[in-house]
């Protein structure tokens, strides 16, 4: 009893909150009474406090520190930033450090002057670390470990870092220290790997639900992406923060300089940047208002930015745990926000060549391609979108009536015949040649068109020249995106993407599977007039009245001052929603401010007489 009212204080006093979420009370105290752990909890789900609580707690029973193992240097920053905005004290050694610096680091942490440390996994296992490790052991000082971004050490998980394997020699070396592992992200397969490889497999599982309703899913049919793009930023989220995610480098300079030539704020993200220039865009990202962040993958695990507001891919990723890990990213703040994907064939195609052309063995390349083939199916499905990805974590669910498919349900017609024309005539030029061929050219042969290549080869001749004329190519590239949805058809990468029938493929030759597709409604937008780029604008939360609304203004502009001078992200000083809670109180006192979600003792302490000074001034 006495360990639970003391998470319950430390959740209060500390971090300004009145109630846990979901099950994050009982992870504390299994965690608080040294049980190890797995938890599996959403992106803005609240995993950060599931570690940072127990730190707390057993720092002040006596039992030391605790060390947190992330590979982000940008999510230390910012935690160890809000860790000592709440009074908690707080380190990190990576990179970023000077030697005297890390130096310093290390004399505190031998002292015990730290209740949380994060470190990378690669100084976690070397040597020098783990001497001191050693001695905060032996003297009875080493409390708990903190394993983050745990998918990180599955070969199955979207973001394998082979670094995370050598973490065994946590539970071989300190095998009395707890420790939990933590990630947003992981099917079965990924979790049972968790298990095995960290040897946690009699730590207690916590697996929240994996639905983020406030998100709201739309998947389109690529026909001109940077158009569709444009015209979904122009309509609903101008002057929003919001990421986009490319598959290129080259892609992603392209689409960035576009957004800024139609007056969109946008920067650009990936690993060819030089490391200044893209540590000040991911900065400017966090820390202002309105910027659209254009990136590949290597931009965003570990972001904490609560205000992105849309995650937009135009291309499609490798699997579903990626794209859930990514457009997760969104509404972390729990209010509406947008995940949009872009995607087509030729994205399928891509993917597809990818694996086949990887050096890993087959039975790893099969499971890489069913975890495309599941996001495909995603990606093609005519019900709720959101059944068919809670379905992959293996979690049931009713449909959600906030994604495309459930708000504006798609027209369906039956492509079987279609698609039996189609396999076909795949069937027919091979048999007729002796080899296979690609997209292209088997569309033109089924839509008849009597191309050189077609005629040259003699094509034209075949049974099935023109049977298919009557659908458009972009019904047929539907139809084959499907095909290679059920494993009908594979495309051949080493054979110049050749599409080759499968076992599979028979029974829809035969008429018993049916192929049933949503019609094609994509459009591209209306080329707009080039403008210059718009300043950031403040939205004001709709609940609050027109006074409200100045008084949340007026704090936002105050917050922005005190992050600067901080340099810190904004909402490390405080979330929107502390702000819009603040906005429709009005207090007039330090008393009014009590209770107010986000505002723990430190924070009250550091800036009460500041907030009522912004509020008086607002007022007036």
């Amino acid at each position: 009893m006495q360990a639970i009212l003391s998470i319950q204080h430390i959740l209060q006093e500390v971090f300004g909150y009145g109630e846990f979420r979901g099950p994050q009370q009982a992870i504390i105290e299994h965690v608080v009474g040294g049980g190890d752990a797995l938890v599996l909890m959403p992106t803005g789900g609240g995993k950060s406090l599931c570690y940072q609580i127990p730190a707390i707690t057993r720092q002040r029973a006596g039992l030391g520190i605790t060390v947190v193992i992330s590979p982000l240097i940008a999510l230390m920053h910012d935690q160890v930033g809000a860790l000592h905005e709440a009074g908690v004290s707080a380190a990190f050694l990576n990179s970023t450090l000077s030697g005297e610096e890390a130096a310093q680091v290390e004399r505190r942490l031998l002292r015990g002057d730290i209740t949380l440390l994060y470190a990378a996994p690669e100084r976690v296992t070397t040597p020098r670390f783990l001497a001191q490790l050693d001695c905060l052991h032996e003297s009875g000082h080493l409390s708990l470990f903190a394993i983050d971004e745990a998918h990180c050490v599955s070969q199955w998980g979207h973001d394998f870092r082979p670094e995370y394997r050598a973490l065994t020699v946590l539970h071989e070396r300190y095998a009395g220290v707890p420790r939990m592992a933590l990630t947003a992200t992981a099917d079965s397969l990924t979790r049972a790997d968790i298990l095995e490889r960290l040897q946690l497999q009699d730590a207690r599982q916590f697996v929240s639900s994996f639905d983020r309703p406030n998100i709201s899913y739309t998947i389109v049919e690529k026909r001109d992406a940077t158009q569709q793009l444009l015209r979904f930023i122009s309509a609903e989220h101008l002057g929003d923060a919001g990421i986009v995610y490319c598959q290129s480098r080259k892609r992603v300079e392209e689409i960035a300089s576009l957004l800024c030539d139609e007056g969109i704020a946008a920067l650009p993200y990936h690993a060819g940047l030089d490391n200044k220039v893209r540590q000040a865009n991911q900065d400017q990202f966090l820390r202002s208002e309105g910027i659209v962040m254009v990136a590949t993958i290597a931009f965003g695990m570990g972001i904490d930015k609560p205000d992105v507001r849309f995650v937009a891919h135009l291309d499609m990723p490798k699997n579903i745990e990626g794209y859930y890990q990514e457009t997760g990213r969104a509404g972390r703040d729990g209010q509406p926000a947008d995940a949009w994907m872009c995607y087509g064939l030729q994205d399928v195609v891509n993917q597809r060549r990818m694996i086949d052309e990887s050096p890993a063995d087959e039975e790893f390349k099969q499971g890489l391609r069913g975890k495309l083939d599941a996001l495909l199916g995603l990606a093609e499905a005519t019900d709720c979108r959101r059944v068919r990805l809670l379905a992959y974590f293996g979690e049931a669910s009713k449909p959600c009536q906030n994604c495309d498919n459930c708000l504006t349900p798609p027209e369906v017609w039956d492509g079987t015949e279609a698609a039996r024309k189609l396999l076909s005539t795949i069937y027919r030029v091979q048999q007729m040649s002796g080899i296979s061929y690609g997209v292209g050219h088997i569309m033109d042969i089924l839509r008849g068109k009597s191309t050189d290549k077609v005629t040259q080869r003699g094509h034209e001749t075949l049974s099935t020249f023109g049977l298919g004329a009557t659908f458009s190519e972009v019904q047929l590239r539907g139809v084959l995106r499907q095909l290679i949805a059920i494993g009908a058809v594979t495309v051949d990468a080493r054979a110049f993407n050749t599409l080759q029938l499968t076992d599979a493929s028979r029974a829809v030759l035969k008429g018993e599977v049916p192929v049933r597709l949503r019609e094609s409604v994509s459009s591209p937008a209306a080329r707009k007039a080039k403008r210059a780029s718009m300043p950031a604008v403040v939205k004001a939360p709709a609940s609050l009245d027109a006074d409200g609304q100045s008084r949340y203004v007026a704090l936002k502009a105050w917050r922005a001052e005190v992050a600067r001078q901080h340099n810190l992200p904004a909402y490390v000083i405080f979330h929107d929603t502390t702000l819009t809670a603040i906005a429709q109180r009005a207090p007039q006192s330090l008393d009014d401010l009590q209770g107010i979600s986000g505002i723990g003792a430190k924070k009250l302490e550091a800036y009460g007489q500041e907030v009522l000074r912004v509020m008086a001034h607002a007022c007036v």
